[in-house]
């Protein structure tokens, strides 16, 4: 996962207006749809049908992408390091070519995903995959680790095998940030306002054409 830093201007609006075309496009098929199968014409339902399971494949591609995430990249030889306290919001097992959750954890070609909310002394928090093959600092039992991190490119991430006690301690006293626990607590899948949003505007056009027709 990348940092929580928001995106620039124009890749804000650009996602915006995907979601858009994407909510409208679903609400055109679920409308389709229904009127296909309830009033017809037939050619509404066989159009429909296939525009809805496309729609409904990607948003669970796109739901199965939030959660593989991408693994920062590790630190630059000779470049300036820091160590940081983060809190461990979980840890899986991932297939180390394409990041999708592994089937089997002890497979050669899984490693683990830490996933982490690093909270540096400089920098707000923000939370980042990191994966190795081994468990590091015995994480999987554990919710907090202390990460080592470029301060100059704060993406590049690695959880130190042995870091300095002083560090560990202060990873212990740690408090998660609150705005990362309301965002975990009530987060939704990618694409799901969109797939809403879709319904909503199928009901609409429904109604619109009952009370049209």
């Amino acid at each position: 996962m990348t940092t929580s830093t928001s995106p620039a201007p124009s890749l804000r609006n650009a996602l915006r207006l995907l979601t858009v075309v994407f909510a409208t496009g679903t609400g055109l098929a679920l409308a389709a749809v229904v009127q296909g199968a309830l009033d017809g014409p037939r050619w509404l339902l066989i159009v429909g049908l296939p525009v809805t399971a496309l729609a409904l494949a990607a948003y669970g591609r796109a739901a199965e992408d939030m959660k593989s995430g991408v693994a920062a990249p590790g630190l630059r030889s000779g470049g300036p390091r820091a160590f940081a306290p983060a809190v461990v919001n979980g840890v899986r097992a991932v297939n180390k070519k394409n990041g999708r959750t592994a089937i089997d954890g002890q497979a050669v070609d899984s490693v683990f995903a830490f996933d982490l909310t690093v909270m540096t002394d400089d920098l707000p928090p923000y939370r980042i995959e990191v994966r190795h093959p081994l468990d590091l600092q015995g994480l999987l039992h554990r919710s907090r680790a202390v990460v080592e991190y470029d301060p100059e490119q704060p993406w590049r991430v690695v959880i130190p095998n042995n870091p300095p006690r002083e560090w560990l301690a202060r990873a212990e006293c740690l408090v998660p940030p609150v705005g990362e626990v309301k965002r975990r607590a009530g987060g939704v899948p990618a694409g799901f306002r969109a797939l809403v949003s879709g319904v909503v505007i199928a009901a609409v056009l429904l109604v619109l054409v009952r009370v049209l027709g």
